[in-house]
């Protein structure tokens, strides 16, 4: 036994997710276990800082692949320090900052559509006049960035 290590049900209460979670997250490669001699499972505290960063990151939308890219940047041969984190981090930078604005247009423009009450952007007059926005391709062009002017 390691002095900093925890059992699946306290590194589970630790993180707040379910013991289900860390088995998972250990399958998928996010954070490491070692067993004891009776064969249970234990895990050193830092892999809670692991646990958290996934949990976060996958409640907004990434994906776990990145999850699982980005840390397995982080080493696990030495104590982690700030700046570790932070050059694991780096390939997140863009896509985080797309994201924010994504969710940034999201909630500024969907009372728009909510609000008017037609229900409609096929035959909105005041968003999309005659369906202009067809014209472009499928999808919510005005939120990802495919809009271009209208006619």
């Amino acid at each position: 036994m390691k002095l900093n290590d925890l059992s699946v049900g306290e590194m589970a209460e630790r993180a707040g997710v379910p013991v289900s979670t860390i088995h998972y997250y250990e399958a998928e490669g996010l954070i490491e276990s070692w067993r004891t001699p009776a064969n249970h499972r234990r895990y050193d505290r830092r892999e809670l800082r692991r646990v958290a960063i996934a949990r976060v990151a996958l409640t907004v939308g990434v994906s776990l692949k990145e999850v699982r890219e980005v840390l397995d940047r982080v080493p696990r041969s030495k104590a982690v320090g700030k700046n570790d984190w932070a050059k694991a981090a780096e390939p997140w930078a863009e896509m985080l900052d797309e994201k924010i604005m994504l969710l940034q247009r999201l909630r500024d423009q969907m009372g728009f559509c909510i609000g008017c009450g037609c229900l409609s952007l096929d035959s909105c007059p005041l968003y999309n006049p005659e369906d202009s926005l067809a014209r472009n391709g499928s999808g919510p062009r005005r939120w990802t960035g495919g809009e271009s002017e209208l006619a």
